[in-house]
């Protein structure tokens, strides 16, 4: 399952250098999560390391992308070979 940023986000830029597949862009109000970079950094981390430093707790899991472990596992070697 990828994540997504809710509007509570205050753009504070916290997380976009801390996810490990660039998935994470400023959009015209809050941040944005691209699913299909999103890994939940499943491959690279223990956990999500956007949701660690998010000072507003406003990241969180999105239904609309659900995916298992071994979906999220693929996807991660397929954007780092």
């Amino acid at each position: 399952m990828a994540l997504k940023i809710t509007d509570d986000c205050t753009a504070c830029d916290a997380c976009v250098s801390t996810c490990p597949n660039e998935a994470i862009s400023a959009g015209d109000v809050i941040y944005l999560i691209d699913p299909a970079r999103c890994t939940e950094c499943v491959g690279a981390e223990d956990s999500p390391q956007c949701q660690d430093v998010c000072p507003a707790d406003c990241i969180i899991k999105d239904p609309a992308h659900d995916e298992d472990h071994d979906a999220l596992m693929a996807k991660y070697h397929g954007l780092h070979g």
